[in-house]
């Protein structure tokens, strides 16, 4: 473990986000916390790693910090936040019918061409 620490400086974004789930994985923690957990992988790894968390976050409490919006469409619940504040809750269709902060991002960046980065 301290051999792989020396080198910790090395390691890309994506490289350094893959070893700590790794850690959680062999941890077995009950509850994780992912704070853009796949924000620096390219799209071939970006799956993967999701297929991985999916599986991960079975039987476990999970708060995902994202801006992607194909990383939390599918969560039970999203919370949108606006200068610190909870604004809007709800599911992904939940949040469009309700016509709010949530849908306007989703619009524009489908309008922008970038249909899966919210702002």
């Amino acid at each position: 473990a301290s051999q792989t620490l020396n080198y910790a400086n090395e390691f890309s974004g994506g490289q350094r986000q893959r070893l700590s789930i790794a850690r959680a994985l062999l941890k077995g923690a009950p509850i994780l916390i992912l704070d853009e957990a796949t924000s620096h992988l390219d799209v071939v790894n970006e799956n993967l790693v999701r297929d991985a968390l999916d599986r991960l976050m079975v039987g476990r409490t999970t708060l995902i910090i994202a801006h992607r919006l194909s990383t939390i469409k599918d969560a039970t619940k999203i919370l949108v936040m606006d200068r610190g504040k909870v604004i809007e809750e709800g599911t992904h269709n939940q949040l469009l019918a309700q016509g709010g902060l949530y849908r306007h991002l989703v619009s524009s960046q489908i309008t922008a061409g970038n249909p899966d980065k919210l702002a």
